[in-house]
C-alpha cells in the first residue's frame, strides 16, 4: 500500500535556527530519506521550496485567478513530501513517527487511492 506523508511545520531558515542546527536538522533528514531508502519502502521524497514562492490557482466561477503565496495563512506550511510503498498503516504510522520534523510539526498519513502509471490510472487495491 502507498502512503504520502505530508509534513506540515513551520517555516525556517538558517538565519532563523543558526547554521549548526540547520546542518542538524539536513543531516537528519538525509539519515531518514536513506533509511527509508535502504529498507525499500521510499517511492519518492520531496522538499519544497518556501510558501513565499508558492503560486495558487483557482477558477471556482472558471476564469483563472492566479495568487501569489499560499492559499491558506497559517504557522505551517507543507514543507516535503516522502511516497512509501509499506504493508498496511501501522508500517506508515511506524515510518511518520521516525521523521524528523514529528518533534517541531506534523505529519499527516495519507494512503494513495490511484496513481497514473504506464499511460493510464490504475487504482490501488485495498
Amino acid at each position: 500500500m502507498r502512503y504520502a506523508l505530508l509534513l506540515h511545520y513551520p517555516e525556517m531558515t538558517p538565519e532563523d535556527m543558526g547554521d549548526d542546527a540547520w546542518a542538524e536538522g539536513m543531516r537528519e533528514f538525509d539519515e531518514y530519506a536513506k533509511a527509508l531508502d535502504d529498507a525499500g519502502v521510499l517511492i519518492s521524497a520531496e522538499v519544497l521550496q518556501p510558501s513565499a514562492v508558492t503560486t495558487t490557482v483557482t477558477a471556482p466561477d472558471g476564469t483563472l485567478r492566479v495568487q501569489d503565496g499560499p492559499f491558506a495563512d497559517t504557522k505551517e506550511q507543507l514543507g516535503g513530501t516522502f511516497v512509501i510503498d509499506v504493508a498496511d498503516l501501522d508500517a506508515a504510522i511506524g515510518w511518520a513517527g521516525r521523521a524528523p520534523s514529528i518533534s517541531w510539526g506534523t505529519v499527516e498519513v495519507r494512503p494513495s487511492a490511484t496513481r497514473f502509471e504506464n499511460g493510464a490510472w490504475t487504482p490501488f487495491a485495498n
